[in-house]
């Protein structure tokens, strides 16, 4: 008894629509308004403070742990210490976010660009960006051009390794996931599998432990290990570009992530700025140089 009135209702409602829907595709549109805002898209969708984060007024950044200096200090990647941490809060400035609303989150390497949905609003932890990884999630425009080196202990015969050719009989090493495994497999393709590691930490222990003749990292992170934590290792030297194109690290989004287009311009900005040259020289400046491995 009381389905009909509501059938009438919406009846009466659709017919209003369609007229309306039929009166406006003839009317004449604005050229200018029309071209100034795409189909599907929203004027205001990096409107700064207000983007579509995970947590309303909140921009939730992860990172791995522990978090490895330059790229953070203290394993507190929350005191804007550090390379890393220093480019998170000025993207996060620069998206509207100040310090205070900033979450950090800890999630593990492998995990940051592996398929599913993700809980952070973009991480930072030296991904380089791939085709492979973008298969699974989105990255920013590259925050940093980066190298992989090869770390020794001093005195050894890794040590006196001027090129690919002299590591192919080696035991090489390197964390799971990372491009430093990929040089080894695809660029020094040693005869002795490589010992695969969870953490840089187990692969440094390895290096110290003798149990790997060399390890592969980041040249900055290479300048720290033998600066700083292993210091009777010494860095071997570098390897050049794969493809004549830098390998670059990324901020890594969920794939199809709304915020994909505003981090970039965030990234983008603070590159044209000088804001990313500066935060490199305060942070990587002695991280510049080391010999060619070819």
């Amino acid at each position: 008894m009381h389905l009909a009135p509501r059938v009438l209702r919406r009846a009466v409602a659709g017919a209003t629509v369609a007229l309306l829907a039929t009166a406006v595709g003839c009317a004449p549109q604005p050229e200018e308004k029309a071209a100034s805002t795409p189909s599907g898209s929203s004027a205001n969708a990096c409107a700064k403070g207000k983007l579509a984060t995970e947590t309303s007024g909140k921009l939730t950044i992860a990172t791995d742990q522990p978090a490895y200096e330059p790229w953070f200090k203290d394993d507190k990647p929350a005191n804007g210490e550090g390379f890393e941490s220093a480019v998170a809060y000025a993207v996060a400035e620069q998206l509207g976010y100040d310090k205070s609303a900033v979450v950090w989150q800890s999630v593990p390497f492998n995990k940051a660009f592996a398929p599913g949905a993700k809980t952070f609003d973009f991480d930072i932890n030296q991904v380089s960006i791939s085709d492979e990884r973008k298969k699974a999630v989105d990255f920013s425009s590259g925050y940093y051009d980066v190298r992989q080196a090869v770390i020794a202990l001093k005195g050894t015969k890794a040590a006196e390794a001027t090129g690919t050719a002299d590591l192919k009989g080696l035991k090489l090493g390197a964390q799971v996931g990372t491009t430093s495994l990929d040089y080894i497999d695809d660029v020094v393709k040693p005869s002795r599998d490589a010992a695969v590691y969870a953490k840089n930490d187990q692969a440094k222990s390895a290096l110290k432990n003798g149990q790997v003749d060399a390890i592969v990292t980041d040249l900055p992170t290479a300048f720290y290990i033998t600066s700083a934590e292993v210091t009777d290792a010494e860095i071997v030297g570098q390897f050049e570009n794969q493809g004549g194109t830098p390998e670059q690290f990324g901020l890594v989004l969920d794939k199809g992530s709304a915020l994909t287009s505003c981090v970039t311009g965030a990234v983008d900005a603070l590159r044209e700025d000088g804001t990313l040259a500066k935060i490199e020289q305060q942070w990587l400046s002695d991280a510049v140089d080391a010999p060619v491995l070819k």
